[in-house]
């Protein structure tokens, strides 16, 4: 934990640097796939030479060679063998998303960050105990695909199945549980197996885990969780704004040592992690496989598609983020918005969605202006 903490000082004080680095290994592992053949990887030298010969994309774009990887080719997008498929929300030519994972963007993204939310954590609170204990996490269900040789699922459920065993020590529930795809009968078992155990930090999207919490309270017949876990201390979360359900938690967990960490994260790759204490800006992490460019949102809605670098970024203006990751998603527009809130380091918020926005009279309404409209009305 301490040698990466120092990892994550490197890439703090070396940006720049650590992107640069990020982006030319990128290019050079996707010069030899079908789509680096296509747009003369081996010809780019620089960002310049990768915004002139790669378009941008968003996933109908892509869709064509995500198609043909589930129809069992391979070094399409990315060099290495495709296993599995995160299924993410829907678009217009299809119900679901269905976003390549590789075991790059599975070890080097996804559970790099989950170390890193401990690592993070642990230094912010040196006395902390989550070790003695479990961890309660929820996910949702896969379905192996015979014919082709992957698995479609949720990308909490490929993350689980996938777990070092280190991690599955101190899991609750356990893997055949939690890969269960009959939600209620899922909720049951892990209410019944996780009230014996010692809980001492959960993990999961915000609004399963008030339900799940609200069952352990009606099998329990206790007051408040506490009863049941009295060592919880930590909530990590991510998937959805925590606003909304953070009084909902406040009254479910009454302690003054219960504490909150925040992810960024998607499908697509894992993007920022709350490190500080008191402050809920997410700091941008900037040495997972992922080369970051961002548009002006203003730009973005006028149909300019002019993308920057990380080093042009102004504080307080809302960007649309388009990421090249180490799965093969290529200059793509995941559909968010984040607002940069520091550059020394890089820290932001994530303020809404490209969808999610209104400007009909000028107003330039975004979901985080309603989203504080309401805490205040409320």
């Amino acid at each position: 934990m301490r040698k990466r903490f120092h990892q994550i000082n490197h890439f703090k004080k070396n940006p720049e640097m650590v992107q640069e680095k990020v982006f030319k290994n990128l290019i050079n592992k996707g010069s030899s796939t079908f789509f680096g053949k296509k747009y003369n990887f081996s010809e780019i030298l620089n960002f310049s030479d990768f915004s002139k010969y790669v378009p941008l994309h968003k996933y109908e774009d892509l869709f064509p060679y995500i198609n043909k990887l589930r129809t069992g080719k391979q070094n399409i997008l990315w060099p290495d063998k495709i296993k599995w498929f995160a299924k993410s929300s829907g678009t217009t030519n299809d119900k679901s998303k269905y976003i390549p994972i590789s075991y790059d963007s599975l070890y080097e993204c996804h559970y790099k960050a989950g170390k890193d939310m401990l690592s993070l954590y642990c230094n912010n609170y040196p006395d902390t105990q989550i070790y003695n204990g479990k961890s309660l996490m929820i996910g949702g269900s896969q379905i192996y695909n015979e014919e082709y040789d992957f698995c479609d699922g949720d990308l909490s459920a490929i993350l689980i199945n996938n777990f070092p065993f280190w991690v599955s020590m101190h899991r609750v529930p356990d893997l055949n549980t939690a890969l269960l795809s009959d939600w209620e009968r899922k909720l049951n078992l892990i209410v019944k197996k996780s009230i014996k155990e010692n809980v001492t930090n959960i993990t999961g999207v915000p609004s399963w885990i008030l339900v799940l919490l609200e069952k352990v309270l009606e099998e329990t017949s206790a007051k408040n969780i506490i009863e049941v876990w009295p060592n919880l201390e930590l909530y990590m979360h991510g998937g959805v704004h925590f606003g909304p359900y953070k009084s909902q938690f406040h009254q479910i967990i009454p302690s003054d040592s219960m504490n909150y960490i925040e992810g960024y994260n998607a499908s697509e790759g894992f993007f920022a992690i709350q490190d500080q204490k008191d402050n809920k800006d997410l700091l941008l992490m900037l040495d997972y496989g992922i080369f970051y460019e961002f548009i002006d949102l203003k730009d973005y809605n006028k149909g300019i598609e002019k993308t920057i670098m990380l080093s042009e970024v102004l504080i307080g203006e809302i960007y649309v983020i388009v990421i090249s990751t180490n799965s093969g998603l290529w200059r793509y527009i995941i559909g968010d918005t984040i607002r940069f809130t520091s550059k020394d380091p890089y820290r932001i918020r994530v303020v809404g969605r490209t969808k999610s926005y209104i400007n009909a009279f000028g107003e330039e309404l975004i979901v985080e202006n309603a989203e504080d409209a309401l805490s205040i009305c409320c």
